[in-house]
């Protein structure tokens, strides 16, 4: 009862999730999308130019700046019209911001599910458990040496974030056009697949 119950939450946590994500990537609040995607560009970008350590002070440095700005011009400006509004940030210093106990054991089991999940796929692949995955994988890392080659991994971050929010759209306006070469892509991998699979002892091909 009590496992069917957290099986239950852990999928509404990874449905709003999920959806929360789609709202972003597909842009369907501009505003939202472009404070995000901008902020983290920015972040990556700033750390091609200077240290973590940098990147962090000089936000948090930005950060205290406008904050403290503001505290002082709201209170010259009570002092001024003779009012008392009280503190400008009062509503965010009441906010409860502390996780629940039972907010940290979703968030750790969620991660627990997804490790065990990737050490049990690297398992299978590391041990030969199937000849063919294993050789996909094989050739997809002989790949990323010529990408490490080409690029470091800020730069491959930054390519991913802006592909993140920019494939998501392209596809979604052409998916047709880009359903059918995927598709035609697909069915020349599998005639290769399966052709590989009949010439190398010891496979067969999945149902």
């Amino acid at each position: 009862m009590q496992a069917s119950a957290d099986s239950t939450r852990m999928e509404c946590l990874w449905s709003n999730w999920k959806c929360q994500a789609i709202e972003l990537l597909y842009w369907r609040d501009i505003k939202q999308t472009g404070i995000v995607f901008g902020s983290v560009l920015l972040m990556l970008f700033s750390l091609t130019q200077f240290s973590v350590v940098s990147v962090i002070a000089y936000l948090a440095l930005a950060a205290l700046s406008a904050t403290i700005s503001f505290r002082i011009y709201k209170s010259v400006l009570q002092a001024v019209q003779k009012t008392d509004e009280g503190h400008p940030f009062k509503s965010y210093l009441d906010m409860e911001i502390s996780l629940s106990q039972e907010q940290i054991q979703k968030y750790t089991d969620c991660l627990q599910a997804y490790t065990n999940s990737i050490v049990k796929e690297l398992r299978r692949l590391f041990l030969v458990q199937d000849l063919v995955d294993s050789l996909k994988f094989a050739v997809l890392m002989w790949l990323l040496t010529y990408v490490g080659a080409l690029f470091n991994g800020l730069t491959l971050l930054i390519m991913a974030v802006v592909s993140m929010f920019s494939l998501p759209v392209v596809y979604d306006k052409y998916q047709a056009q880009i359903d059918q070469y995927l598709g035609l892509v697909r069915t020349n991998m599998n005639t290769i697949v399966t052709k590989i699979q009949a010439k190398i002892p010891g496979t067969k091909q999945k149902e």
